[in-house]
């Protein structure tokens, strides 16, 4: 896959179908098509799509969190098609977000992960992302989640 031919854009309504499609088949407890429409109307300057080949390949979506403290931003959800993983999409994904994150005026970045999910986190902590403390029964099934945080400079 050439990088010139993998554009990122906003989502929109049309997009929701493909994007559903790629969360069912990358989580064991997808979001369903209402949580994202969901999103889309309360977060759409933070949610984008990666297309790539003429379809999209991947998105990402998070909100913005004002504490009184700081403000930071939260992805909410990330994933990428199996056939487009370990391309480079996820990174530039989450670059994406974090830019806006930054014009939005956040101080950082944070996101849950599974205990479990090794190779996502191995990413994140790549990407720049800090284990900050362990989330208990996180997830429907019960799993434990690590809440994972990037700071910006």
């Amino acid at each position: 896959m050439d990088e010139k031919n993998i554009s990122i854009r906003r989502a929109k309504r049309g997009d929701l179908r493909q994007i559903v499609s790629i969360e069912t088949s990358s989580f064991k407890d997808p979001w369903d098509e209402s949580a994202f429409v969901d999103a889309l109307f309360y977060s759409s300057s933070t949610f984008f799509v990666a297309e790539a080949e003429e379809k999209i390949a991947g998105f990402v979506t998070a909100g913005v969190e004002d504490t009184s403290e700081a403000v930071y931003g939260h992805i909410m959800n990330i994933a990428v098609l199996p056939q487009f993983r370990k391309l480079g999409l996820g990174g530039r994904l989450l670059q994406r977000i974090e830019y806006e994150c930054l014009v939005i005026g956040a101080a950082g970045v944070q996101l849950e992960v599974r205990v479990s999910n090794q190779e996502a986190r191995r990413f994140y902590q790549k990407m720049g992302y800090s284990q900050v403390f362990l989330v208990g029964n996180y997830y429907s099934d019960g799993e434990d989640a690590i809440l994972m945080m990037k700071w910006f400079e």
